[in-house]
């Protein structure tokens, strides 16, 4: 049977296909951002790129496995998670760019010099404690700041991987 344009009517094979095709269509638009924009990630913002990384390897693993039903969930489940953690940190991230501006604020030492000069849970915390670059808002789609695009992403993705279990065998 074929299954024409209507997504819903994908196979499972497809249906992560797609997820992955977006993650890598996120993850290049946030690389353009950085390096033709000029706009560098906040440690928060490398953290939602991290959550597009692994929904992405899922993504892919899933579409080039293709199993049938307990491996179906197991690769939904791992991709919800990566999405929910991801829009967590979107969440805070906006959360942070609506407060008043704090002029002491700032996120600290970039990420990678954290990772090498700290323990990991003070890495974890220093980076959710983060405010100030973080809080910065300096780009805007629709009068809405990344973070916000970014937890729409996660829920839209994160719905589409759960979508993808109602394939028909």
């Amino acid at each position: 049977m074929r299954a024409g344009l209507n997504p819903l009517h994908w196979s499972f094979r497809a249906r992560f296909g797609l997820g992955l095709v977006l993650c890598v269509v996120l993850l290049a638009y946030a690389l353009y951002v950085q390096f033709s924009l000029h706009i560098q990630p906040c440690p928060l913002c490398i953290l939602q790129r991290i959550a597009f990384m692994v929904m992405g390897v899922v993504f892919l693993l899933g579409a080039l496995h293709a199993p049938r039903a307990r491996g179906r969930w197991i690769y939904t489940l791992l991709v919800t998670v990566a999405a929910v953690l991801g829009a967590g940190v979107a969440a805070r991230q906006l959360w942070l760019q609506m407060q008043p501006p704090n002029p002491f604020g700032s996120c600290g030492a970039p990420l990678n010099y954290m990772i090498d000069n700290l323990p990991l849970t003070a890495v974890i915390r220093k980076v959710f404690i983060g405010s100030g670059d973080c809080a910065v808002v300096d780009w805007r789609f629709l009068g809405m700041p990344m973070p916000f695009w970014t937890l729409l992403c996660y829920v839209l993705l994160g719905v589409w991987a759960l979508l993808a279990l109602r394939v028909r065998e």
